[in-house]
């Protein structure tokens, strides 16, 4: 796709109208359908807006440009899909978080720092309210955040889009692929209904159908019953009670969300037999362990969520860190060979003018430089506020060198074969290597990230023929616009119910488990870290993440030598130490796609097909989701009335 020779500002009064339909409509079912399913809009955000609004355009005769297009797809994709619902998610988190259990516990509950979040005894928090002046300093402190945060990928994101873009003129062989649908949307406003309004819809009607009563009748119900009626259990059927004679120690279940069944016609086959392998073969290795004393945290009677926990912290844990050391070795290699077979194939961009320059809209490379170095030395000032006994030159490595490296690095070979490169837990291991004793580490804003993809995102932007300046527009409009509505909508459903309780099925289940692993690693740099110690660093832990890691990289090796098929390898070791209950939907969606729908239609034409209608189901989800929110936020809001 070649770079066009004019520019256009795609930020006008529909972007504006585009971004207040989100805040209004999608978040809103964002956040409930989080805490009721476990998934939110993602993508159907930006393709209910668009599809929205290029057909009001196409009846009232109106053309949307390519460019207006693109940034309404990116403020709809950057606030309806906001994951944990904005800004404010995050203090949700923490609010139940430091009243968990697990927090309890692990001994840990009264360490959280105040500055980001009250403590437990806190009005803020039995109130179940933001206007407290106990929240202060940590809704201060989400503010500043973001807007550092953005300061801080713009600049470096654009230096390295003119590094690996306009100077080594890298091909970014993925970046057409958005511009070319934000081309393909702008073009729907002047022609009859293509494929895709079809397929759209029929996956919409699907979404629709079953969200009637997979979420909407449960969210009707909690609203006016003291536990919602699910006619179907949400998210899982928990089987491990009833299977724990013949499998002790293996969390069993069905998951119950027609999504994990979909998911499996777009993820690639391999893959997700992969997985499945990976959840057999924990049947086989945890009921040896029980049976051996090697699962000393496991004993009968416990569900799906008390299970996962027990075979993670005896087995699973240490296991899966020697997996990621092993993918993070074979992922260089990877890396490395497709960077030489693209070196060696070429794909040569032409070089652009001064003039082009001009009608793009750059921006100062000093500038933008300066943003960014501005940008890190604020959050170093803010670190060494808050944790005065974190060692400086960590800050100061993480932000000006690591950071900016693996970031070039990343953008590079996003260049040249559409796949970065991320060195894994380097943030976790590092707080455990520097010797720092304090949970408030864990929360910090420590400077540490991998700006890379921001390449790829300029230069699709710069695909549609997009002023760089409308970003800049989009920005200024949605930073404002997603703080003050995650913050009303947050704090309108915390006052409504607590947070996670009986309304919100999914939530209830897995935020106890999520809990319980976030707390282990925090005990790492606790002084007295046994908990963690047992998990990680004993003896015959160290041993399991030898032998995962070994693991890793012969059956890759393996695979690679007979030419099979290495999607196998990442499957499998994705799917290591994860929950089965979801393996199964997916498995059989996969077999489903590949032995009769490809054979049917065509694999190019299936594969062409199933992206457009998982969009269309989870329209049809998230149409559901927000009426079954909306009439459950009223029936509740008028329930607290006194008349």
């Amino acid at each position: 796709m070649d770079v066009p020779d004019s520019f256009e500002d795609g930020f006008s009064k529909r972007t504006v109208i585009g971004a207040l339909f989100v805040c209004l409509v999608m978040m809103p079912a964002s956040i409930y359908l989080g805490l009721l399913t476990g998934g939110g809009l993602g993508g159907a955000a930006p393709w209910v807006t668009v599809i929205l609004f290029t057909e009001v355009a196409r009846r009232s005769f109106m053309k949307l440009s390519k460019q207006e297009v693109y940034i309404l797809i990116y403020v709809a994709g950057a606030l309806g899909g906001a994951v944990g619902g904005g800004a404010f998610g995050g203090a949700i988190w923490n609010q139940y978080l430091v009243q968990s259990a697990a927090a309890k516990g692990f001994q840990i509950a009264d360490k959280i720092p105040t500055w980001v979040v009250p403590h437990a005894s806190s009005p803020g928090i039995i109130n179940r309210t933001f206007l407290h002046s106990d929240w202060l300093i940590p809704m201060g402190l989400v503010v500043l955040g973001g807007l550092i945060g953005r300061l801080q990928w713009f600049g470096l994101g654009y230096l390295l889009f003119k590094v690996t873009s306009d100077i080594e003129r890298l091909p970014f062989p993925f970046a057409p692929i958005e511009a070319q649908g934000a081309t393909a949307l702008a073009e729907h406003t002047q022609k009859q209904e293509s494929w895709r309004w079809h397929v759209f819809s029929t996956g919409a009607v699907i979404g629709l159908a079953w969200g009637g009563f997979y979420i909407f009748v449960p969210a009707l119900s909690g609203a006016v019953l003291s536990k919602p009626i699910q006619l179907i259990t949400i998210p899982w059927i928990d089987l491990t009670l009833r299977t724990e004679r013949i499998l002790p120690g293996v969390p069993t279940g069905i998951a119950t969300d027609l999504w994990s069944f979909l998911a499996g016609f777009i993820t690639p086959f391999w893959g997700v037999i992969g997985s499945a392998a990976a959840s057999v073969v924990a049947f086989i290795i945890n009921p040896h362990l029980v049976r051996t004393g090697k699962m000393p945290n496991w004993e009968p009677g416990m569900d799906t969520v008390q299970t996962m926990f027990a075979s993670t912290r005896d087995y699973w844990l240490p296991a899966g860190i020697g997996v990621l050391l092993g993918i993070s070795v074979i992922g260089f290699f990877e890396v490395a060979k497709s960077t030489y077979y693209a070196r060696k194939v070429g794909g040569a961009r032409r070089r652009k003018d001064a003039a082009l320059a001009a009608s793009r809209g750059d921006f100062s490379i000093l500038g933008c430089a300066a943003l960014y170095l501005a940008s890190v030395t604020i959050l170093v000032v803010i670190c060494r506020v808050l944790i005065p006994n974190f060692p400086l030159w960590w800050l100061l490595f993480f932000g000006f060198l690591y950071t900016p490296l693996m970031s070039y690095v990343s953008a590079r070979l996003v260049g040249l074969i559409g796949q970065g490169v991320e060195i894994p837990m380097m943030r976790e291991i590092s707080f455990i290597v520097s010797g720092y004793k304090g949970i408030d580490i864990w929360y910090a804003p420590i400077p540490i990230g991998n700006m890379g993809g921001q390449a790829q995102f300029f230069r699709a932007v710069e695909l549609t023929g997009t002023k760089f300046k409308s970003i800049i527009k989009a920005e200024v409009l949605m930073f404002p616009l997603g703080l003050f509505f995650s913050f009303l909508f947050w704090q309108y459903i915390w006052r409504l119910a607590p947070i996670p309780s009986n309304a919100y099925p999914y939530a209830q289940k897995m935020w106890p488990l999520n809990a319980l692993n976030t707390c282990l690693w925090q005990t790492a740099t606790l002084e007295d870290n046994r908990f963690f110690y047992e998990a990680v660093f004993a003896p015959e832990k160290q041993m399991v993440i030898l032998q995962w890691g070994l693991a890793a990289l012969g059956g890759y090796t393996v695979l690679v030598l007979l030419r099979l098929p290495t999607m196998f390898i990442f499957g499998f070791l994705r799917g290591v130490g994860t929950m089965p209950h979801y393996t199964i939907l997916t498995l059989s969606g996969a077999l489903l796609s590949r032995y009769y729908f490809e054979r049917k239609y065509g694999w190019k034409q299936w594969k062409l097909w199933m992206p457009v209608m998982l969009a269309g189901f989870s329209c049809g989800m998230g149409l559901t989701g927000m009426a079954g929110a909306a009439l459950a936020m009223v029936i509740k809001s008028v329930k607290q009335f006194p008349y």
